[in-house]
């Protein structure tokens, strides 16, 4: 009642509460409704108060057992101060949320009390972290319909935060300049594919968005105490193939411009550990958060996840990679294409239900070796259906580079010195034009087009970075 007298007193006390108050939130369905209207006549930029009010409760029978238009008069009059308006919207929230909590922790007791001998003791408590989880986040812990209008209000909040947004991003940042051009950022709730044959460097890509995303990651707190992320992401990243330390070890190797085979053997200068301890402590300062235990299954995975998100904030996962995930406890698979068809979905369910988006590595099959053509296409994905079916972006990486190298011309018998001469000169030629040269081949993209992209890889550091046209740069210098 405080709170709607203080509204109907000053229209200018629903900007401090509009944001996270919502007309279910009141106890009293009958105050929820007048909250709701004067949100409606305040958005539209006309006054909130009794006389207005009047006409939308004529033929309220609710609000006219408690005395229709004179209880507006009555809450109007009533208000002692309007300062106050946003700690009344927060107790009247904080309220809603523990009778939802109430109503959740009986459901968890009847749920133990039933035995069900289709849902064991290990699934209520994935479905009770579920709920919590949900409460946690969106203040509801039974799922239901969204309307259009609180849809398309998200769209274009997304869309102005984008424009306000110096690289124009919608989603996470990959930090890669044209990958971002191409794809408008990872969007939340995609789950995006990132496959390439071994060598070509997926997990040195993958950590590199992964680490521009966290380097990116700025915040800022709301009026009802929430923090609204401005640019990046807090990043979770699932190395079921490389240690932290061997993912750590990659990423001192970058900021540095040490090799990381040489960190690990210890072969470096005395002069290189001021640098290594100003990089690690640049590095220690970022949101990225590394779990290194093998053969995770999608249901602890998701665990983790929703684990990270609640206590630390999340904003993007990558994994590394999707075939050495193994299937949730309980599934059964005739086939490694059904396994993973189930982990694929799986991981799709997890982007959208935590509003993230998903960056999966995965494998390619030999059938890109037996080809002319080397460039990898959506085919190419190994046990491809799901996979390519399940998502929303798919990228390969491809490096010419490395094909190239591994065909030095050899002379035939029957074959001239000079036009053996040619063909290695045309060879080595090839080789300059493709040196340091990376594609990341967008065969699949929902929300945009296909196309190719070129990055700057420096094999010496596994490194990948923004590529600069040679005619662009000045003097046409390379």
């Amino acid at each position: 009642m405080a709170l709607l007298g203080a509204l109907l007193a000053n229209n200018r006390a629903y900007e401090k509460v509009g944001e996270f108050l919502r007309a279910e939130h009141f106890a009293d369905d009958r105050h929820g409704r007048i909250y709701e209207a004067c949100g409606k006549l305040i958005e539209r930029g006309q006054i909130a108060n009794p006389v207005t009010l009047k006409n939308y409760f004529e033929q309220d029978s609710g609000l006219a057992e408690i005395g229709g238009a004179q209880y507006l008069a009555r809450l109007a009059t009533a208000v002692v101060t309007i300062i106050n308006a946003g700690d009344y919207a927060r107790t009247i929230h904080d309220l809603f949320l523990r009778r939802q909590l109430i109503a959740l922790g009986e459901d968890v007791v009847n749920k133990a009390y039933g035995y069900d001998l289709e849902t064991g003791a290990k699934e209520q408590i994935e479905g009770a972290e579920q709920q919590l989880f949900d409460l946690a986040t969106t203040g509801q812990f039974e799922g239901g319909f969204q309307r259009l209008d609180a849809a398309l209000n998200i769209a274009i909040d997304m869309a102005q935060a984008a424009y306000k947004r110096d690289s124009h991003v919608t989603g996470v940042t990959t930090g890669l300049r044209d990958l971002d051009a191409k794809l408008g950022g990872l969007h939340p709730s995609d789950l995006v594919i990132l496959a390439g044959r071994p060598s070509m460097g997926k997990t040195a890509l993958a950590t590199k968005i992964a680490f521009n995303a966290a380097l990116a990651y700025s915040e800022r707190r709301a009026e009802d105490g929430s923090v609204e992320v401005i640019e990046g992401a807090k990043v979770a990243f699932f190395s079921l193939e490389m240690s932290a330390e061997q993912l750590a070890t990659r990423l001192l190797s970058e900021e540095t411009e040490v090799p990381s085979d040489k960190i690990r053997r210890g072969e470096v200068r005395g002069e290189d550990f001021p640098r290594f301890v100003e990089a690690s402590q640049r590095l220690a300062r970022i949101p990225l958060f590394i779990d290194d235990t093998p053969a995770l299954s999608v249901s602890a995975l998701r665990t983790r996840a929703r684990r990270l998100k609640r206590t630390q904030g999340l904003g993007l996962i990558v994994i590394d990679y999707l075939q050495l995930l193994g299937p949730s406890p309980g599934t059964k698979s005739e086939n490694r294409v059904q396994e993973i068809s189930a982990i694929t979905r799986g991981l799709k369910a997890l982007a959208k239900e935590l509003n993230v988006p998903v960056l999966a590595l995965s494998q390619l099959s030999r059938a890109v070796e037996q080809r002319e053509d080397k460039r990898p296409q959506l085919s190419d994905l190994r046990e491809s259906g799901t996979i390519e079916q399940d998502s929303d972006v798919v990228m390969f990486v491809y490096r010419e580079q490395y094909y190239h190298e591994r065909a030095e011309p050899g002379r035939r018998p029957d074959e001239s010195e000079e036009k053996f001469h040619d063909r290695m000169e045309q060879w080595q030629q090839r080789g300059a034009e493709v040196h340091n040269i990376a594609e990341v081949v967008i065969g699949k993209q929902r929300h945009g087009p296909i196309g190719i992209v070129k990055l700057y890889f420096d094999g010496n550091f596994t490194k990948f970075d923004n590529y600069a046209n040679p005619s662009q740069l000045p003097d046409g210098g390379g």
